[in-house]
């Protein structure tokens, strides 16, 4: 994918590059998917997602930080493949009903905005934290509603000179939760049995839009049970 360009700013700025190829890299977004995001602030998650996915949509409760999103989104025109609509409202409100992959770039209503997930059966969840206590009541609440992945926790240090040597310059720490509100489709081969994920390895086998979509009908209909209990 083409780098994208973020000429205007906003007070929050944008998700790093490098968390930003992590956070992608749990999405896993496929060209059929629909990618919903809560906090779109300068819009660089919702460019990468976009060219990527085929519908895109962006929730920001503030409505100049929408409008970068909109500004930034237009300058990379080109490399954005799918159908984008920003919404300016509070999650939950605005969330679609039937997302494959949700990305929340804080922490604000985020306990009702898993809710939302669990109960339109989103299949990749991603919640980036920077701080330590926030990132641990954020794992209670994934746990709480059966939708735990993983936790992962990295930095990014970059370097610069140094009286002629290399030294280091720290960014803060990023915590991020991966998690999912569909039936797991791993089995131990065994007796049939659901794998359940809390906190072990995430599972790999991913299935297209349509099925995921079918099993939450499903569940609409009581023929699955959904994932946990839920506050």
């Amino acid at each position: 994918m083409p780098p994208i360009a973020l000429p205007h700013d906003a007070k929050a700025g944008p998700t790093k590059s490098e968390v930003r190829a992590v956070v992608a890299s749990k999405l896993a977004l496929e060209a059929d998917d629909h990618f919903a995001e809560v906090g779109s602030c300068t819009g660089a998650v919702t460019i990468e997602a976009a060219q990527r996915a085929g519908r895109v949509t962006a929730v920001e409760r503030k409505a100049d930080r929408l409008e970068t999103t909109e500004k930034n989104l237009a300058a990379n025109a080109e490399s954005v493949r799918a159908d984008v609509e920003l919404r300016n409202a509070e999650a939950p409100e605005g969330l679609p009903d039937d997302a494959d992959a949700l990305f929340l770039g804080g922490s604000r209503n985020f306990e009702a905005v898993l809710d939302h997930a669990v109960e339109t059966g989103v299949d990749r969840i991603v919640m980036n934290v920077s701080r330590l206590e926030v990132a641990g009541e954020a794992t209670a609440a994934f746990r709480d509603r059966d939708i735990l992945e993983e936790v992962v926790q990295f930095q990014v240090s970059h370097g610069y000179e140094l009286a002629g040597a290399t030294s280091f310059n720290s960014d803060n720490p990023v915590y991020m939760l991966v998690g999912s509100a569909t039936p797991d489709s791993s089995e131990d081969g065994d007796d049939g049995k659901k794998v359940a994920a809390d906190g072990g390895e995430p599972s790999e086998t991913r299935r297209s839009s349509s099925e995921r979509r079918s099993d939450v009908g499903r569940i609409a209909r009581g023929d699955l049970k959904s994932g946990g209990n839920r506050q």
